[in-house]
């Protein structure tokens, strides 16, 4: 099989699997708080919590930016094969081709930072780009092969991952806050979710806690609702429909 073709094979495997990425993540944030007791800073400390959440809370903005003006069969959920009915190509894909893999790296790296291990940091930030980069190739072949020179006409002046933000063209579309509520609210709360976790399992091995700190548990249970009050608008009521998205 030619390189090209594996790439492309190997990427679309990836593409259809990338949700449970996060899986592997947790076992080995958890070998790493269980092996490494002395952690570069304490997940205790307020400027700490603050940096890490911040991270996230940026990637959070960038995946919302980009699928409040995403148009309908693109930038989906889909896990089957890729879909594109359209080359989105204004907004915030006119300054970076993938913002919504820029803006997992932010969100997965806050909660990474957390851990407190700058090797693990680094190493989970060469992992990211390794295994995003073969999706990236799977979705590019198949965006070159539909669209032809208008998708090599974009790809040529857009970078693929870091924004070149003087390009910055204005969406043809109105943001639409309901399709960031209805499509980033498992996100959100996973990521919650995840930094508690660490905030945990760190209690538990290096104070032999077995609790949860007070703000971790605010701040859950806060999102927590937050959750439920999303899922039954979006599942009992028609108030985060979307026309034509």
């Amino acid at each position: 099989m030619a390189l090209i073709e594996e790439f492309d094979k190997t990427g679309n495997w990836l593409f259809r699997y990338r949700t449970y990425l996060p899986l592997v993540l947790y076992i080995f944030a958890t070998l790493v708080i269980f092996l490494d007791k002395t952690p570069s800073f304490s997940h205790l400390d307020p400027v700490a919590i603050g940096f890490c959440l911040a991270v996230s809370f940026l990637g959070l903005v960038i995946r919302s930016v980009a699928i409040g003006y995403v148009p309908r069969l693109t930038s989906g959920r889909n896990t089957k094969k890729q879909v594109a009915e359209v080359l989105n190509t204004e907004g915030i894909y006119s300054i970076v081709r993938h913002p919504l893999y820029l803006g997992n790296f932010f969100m997965w790296m806050g909660i990474v930072l957390y851990i407190g291990s700058w090797w693990f940091s680094l190493t989970i930030a060469l992992v990211f780009w390794l295994y995003y980069e073969r999706i990236m190739f799977a979705e590019e072949y198949f965006l070159r092969n539909k669209f032809g020179v208008t998708y090599l006409d974009w790809a040529g002046k857009t970078p693929a991952f870091i924004p070149r933000f003087r390009q910055w063209s204005r969406p043809g579309m109105e943001f639409s806050f309901k399709n960031v509520l209805k499509r980033e609210e498992n996100g959100f709360f996973a990521a919650v979710l995840s930094f508690a976790y660490v905030d945990f399992f760190k209690n538990l091995v290096l104070f032999n806690q077995f609790k949860l700190s007070l703000f971790w548990i605010i701040v859950t249970a806060v999102s927590f609702v937050i959750f439920l009050v999303i899922r039954f608008i979006r599942k009992k009521t028609s108030l985060l429909k979307v026309q034509g998205r």
